[in-house]
Formats: structure tokens, sequence, C-alpha cells
């Protein structure tokens, strides 16, 4: 996927993913996924697999993903952590 490609990042979403954001932002998710304005993720610098579930964590943003029939997809993106509480991530799943 190259840098700004919309279309290819709302590929990689979940499907609940990418409802929430379409709805939230009321707008198709090209659109609405630049109005996130999330960061650019860098160098990853974390990968971390617990069975159907993983954390990819980067300089600049955390990832959480699922794994589903065709593939990893992106549940939750433009995550940062809280101390003492849960990731409050930009975009995520109902």
């Amino acid at each position: 996927m190259q840098k700004g490609d919309l279309r290819a990042a709302c590929a990689v979403l979940a499907p609940d993913t990418r409802s929430e954001l379409e709805e939230t932002e009321k707008k198709a998710c090209p659109v609405g996924i630049a109005a996130e304005q999330l960061p650019a993720g860098g160098p990853v610098s974390t990968v971390n697999v617990y069975g159907r579930q993983a954390r990819v964590v980067f300089k600049s943003d955390t990832l959480f993903l699922s794994r589903f029939p065709d593939g990893w997809k992106v549940v939750a993106a433009g995550c940062v952590p809280e101390s003492g509480r849960p990731y409050r991530c930009a975009i995520k799943g109902g």
C-alpha cells in the first residue's frame, strides 16, 4: 500500500470497523479515513500475536488486528495508550 492510498487503507479495515467509521463520519470510507488524519506509522517497533488477535506498534501509531477467513484486518487504528486505561483509538469497530 502506498502512502495516501485511502482505498487500500479501507480494504484492510474489518467490516465492523469500516461500518463504524462510515457511520460516525457520515461519509464513504476513503473520505472518512482521510478526515481522521491518522499519524504516519513509521517503522514497526513491536508485534504481539495472541491467537486470532494482534497488536502492531509503530513509532507514532498502534494498530489492533483480528484474523478473518480472508486474512488479517484492522479493527482499530490511530490508537494511543492511556495511563491505567485501555488504548484510545481514532478508528475502531462497534
